[in-house]
């Protein structure tokens, strides 16, 4: 056969670009083995230098590039292309979402070949107010300066996104509230998601690929990204500022099933050499750093990034980038809220150290969360407690209707004048159970259902109905198609909790306490954000 030439081969698509690397074959060379390896683009410029320089004795390795999610969107579901035997994505996260969506071939983890911090990139005139370059802000500073618009690729789609929302937690955390803060911020971000980093990019102040248009200033990115960035379009410059809460990207290298003994040889060469010192200097060449998040080689100079080594937090484990994710899809979809507040005698008991009731605590969390929901988020309030409304043991606060309507309307003054009722008993499940068959009745497409029920004790009704009648009608009412989750939220020592636990799980929902009624508002906001953040 021909001998086959050697170089390296671009081609432009509009899915992917490709690099690839062929091997003259030798003259006992009659069929050489082809490796084909999936890349994630900021790591693939790296991958590419390392096949460049490799001598294999009878093959080739083709690098083709595509973004870590629909790369482990085709493992698991392939379009009729060709697999292949390596996959090398931004994060591990991709594996992992890979195995969810049924790729039992790929890996839990691989080796790090390399890493790349993921920042808050910021516009160098917000970075300069902030006192940059004599000063390095946080995350916190930027978050909190006035003007600053935020925004964020996709955390559901994109690596960088997720594990931003750590830093985002972490962002608040001296908050006095840092639930509520946490949703809050969360908010602000929603309000600029788009899909692409790209995307982003062209809003910024300046930026030569959109105008500047409806401009962005600061969103989480790989500080390689900034850095290829500040190159290509200097006139719209970012700052990087870290936040050592946030995982680094870690660029996993994964061998897939199906390698044959022939390929096997060419994996193993690749593998050593982008562990090895090839592997090295291709990785400070295009801006990345050596795994582990050791120091930015040839970047020493530039001021708008910390050359130095970044000691990171860890990839959590899988069921808390869940959680995360699913508090980012519950900010982003509108709800309709049935909300209970137990208005008996016993919320007249004083809270030490505040100067307040039970009541009073409770409002304020309530019209705080007026401003966490989403305008078009529809809402209904209602009061409870034995014989409240003649034969009814609930009345209504505020009728259903979108959040921005009720804040219009000065719901916020008709909450503060809200008392609890001097000897009335707490009539928790006639409350509860009529206002679930409302929210069956009303239960609308496109949004998180919810109702939600806030006491301080367990059920004081002699005339209700029974905790064993309701669960029963409780079951009855379910449809996995159509879910309205239950929560409870317990005020104060006396809460039920697993009287809650029993109505809450009958529903798929969830019980939360606070056995401290001042800490009402951080624990009723914890649980609006870890079922969907409102």
């Amino acid at each position: 056969m021909p001998a086959l030439a050697t170089g390296l081969v671009l081609v432009l698509g509009a899915a992917a670009w490709v690099t690839v690397k062929t091997v003259r074959a030798r003259p006992s060379c009659e069929q050489p083995a082809k490796v084909l390896v999936t890349a994630s683009p900021d790591i693939a410029p790296a991958l590419s230098l390392v096949v460049h320089g490799l001598d294999l004795e009878c093959g080739s390795i083709e690098i083709q590039t595509r973004e870590a999610t629909p790369a482990a969107e085709r493992l698991a579901l392939s379009d009729g292309s060709p697999r292949p035997q390596v996959w090398v994505p931004d994060s591990t996260l991709a594996l992992r979402r890979a195995r969810q969506l049924g790729a039992t071939d790929v890996p839990e983890t691989g080796a790090s070949v390399a890493s790349s911090p993921v920042v808050l990139a910021v516009a160098a005139d917000v970075a300069k107010s902030l006192g940059w370059p004599d000063h390095a802000p946080t995350w916190a500073e930027v978050l909190a300066a006035q003007g600053v618009v935020p925004g964020m690729s996709d955390p559901a789609r994109d690596a960088v996104g997720a594990v931003a929302l750590l830093g985002l937690r972490d962002s608040v955390k001296a908050s006095p509230e840092p639930s509520a803060a946490y949703v809050a911020t969360l908010r602000r971000f929603s309000a600029n998601t788009l899909g692409a980093e790209t995307e982003l990019i062209a809003r910024l102040p300046g930026s030569s690929d959109g105008g500047g248009t409806a401009a962005v200033t600061a969103f989480p990115a790989s500080e390689n990204s900034l850095l290829r960035h500040n190159v290509e379009d200097p006139k719209s410059p970012l700052v990087a500022v870290y936040s050592t809460a946030v995982p680094t990207l870690d660029y996993p290298f994964a061998e897939l099933g199906g390698i044959t003994p022939r390929q096997r040889p060419i994996v193993n060469a690749l593998r050593e050499a982008v562990l090895g010192d090839a592997g090295s200097d291709a990785i400070a060449k295009t801006g990345l750093r050596a795994a582990g998040g050791q120091a930015l080689r040839e970047h020493t100079d530039d001021p708008r990034v910390l050359p130095q080594g970044i000691r990171a937090a860890n990839l959590p484990p899988a069921p808390v980038v869940d959680e995360l994710l699913n508090q980012w899809a519950g900010i982003n979809l509108s709800a309709r809220v049935q909300v209970l507040i137990d208005v008996s005698g016993s919320m007249n008991a004083q809270v030490p150290g505040t100067g307040l009731n039970r009541m009073q605590v409770t409002m304020q969390a309530a019209a705080k969360a007026m401003h966490l929901f989403k305008p078009a988020t529809q809402l209904r309030m209602l009061a409870f407690s034995t014989d409240l409304d003649g034969g009814k043991d609930y009345r209504e606060l505020l009728p259903m209707a979108p959040v921005a309507q009720h804040l219009a309307s000065g719901a916020l003054d008709k909450l503060a004048r809200v008392t609890a009722t001097p000897d009335g008993g707490t009539g928790l499940y006639d409350s509860v159970l009529d206002t679930y068959r409302t929210a069956r009745r009303e239960w609308e497409p496109g949004r998180l259902n919810l109702v939600i029920v806030m006491t301080d004790g367990r059920n004081d009704d002699p005339d209700g109905i029974s905790r064993a009648d309701l669960l029963t009608e409780l079951a009855k009412l379910q449809d996995a198609r159509r879910p309205i989750p239950l929560i409870g939220v317990g005020i104060g020592p006396d809460a039920d909790k697993p009287e809650l636990d029993q109505l809450t799980t009958a529903t798929g929902g969830q019980a939360f306490v606070a056995p401290d009624p001042a800490k009402i508002t951080d624990v009723f906001f914890g649980a609006l954000s870890r079922i969907a953040g409102g």
